[in-house]
């Protein structure tokens, strides 16, 4: 996978694209991200945590997958990307719900800088992890992952903010009781 980001400013207007690993330091500049939730047909969501060698946010537990688009690579794109990279799900339905989601978080000094848009997706399909990004998955119910979120430091504070707004998401919550 190329290993670049896409800088933006304020109002997401492409600014040039800069090196992954030397964009996230201590001062992380604005740039595209993505993040995904992803559902099964019993309503579990898929959580990962991230792999022990990952720079930013090493061993944490997380949404199922984040990322960062390439220049001209829609949200959508970049998530089917990376869900297949990551996990080597192929099958899936994605939808953006939070399409102007912004964050910015640090851990250990590195701090992430994102213009984030959150979609939720659906499959039926087993995850394969990819080790050297992820070390663990568990699937887990929507409700007792609301609760879970509820513990300090349970997970990544982005993913705690994006469940939260989902929560409360009028599309989000139509599209999440039709599984039923």
């Amino acid at each position: 996978m190329e290993d670049i980001v896409v800088l933006v400013d304020k109002n997401n207007t492409p600014l040039g694209t800069a090196s992954k690993l030397e964009t996230h330091n201590s001062n992380t500049p604005l740039h595209r991200g993505f993040s995904v939730f992803l559902f099964n047909s019993e309503g579990k969501l898929l959580l990962q945590q991230r792999a022990k060698t990952k720079k930013t946010f090493p061993l944490v537990w997380s949404n199922s997958c984040c990322g960062h688009p390439k220049l001209d690579e829609t949200s959508i794109d970049a998530a089917k990307r990376h869900l297949n990279h990551e996990l080597n799900i192929t099958d899936v339905k994605l939808f953006v719900i939070l399409p102007d989601y912004r964050y910015k978080t640090e851990m250990n000094g590195i701090w992430e800088n994102e213009i984030c848009p959150v979609l939720i997706g659906f499959t039926n399909q087993e995850p394969k992890i990819n080790k050297d990004e992820v070390e663990n998955i568990k699937w887990i119910k929507w409700e007792d992952f609301l609760e879970e979120i509820q513990k300090p430091n349970s997970y990544s504070a982005w993913s705690v903010e994006e469940a939260k707004l989902l929560s409360t998401d009028k599309k989000f919550l139509q599209l999440f009781q039709n599984l039923a």
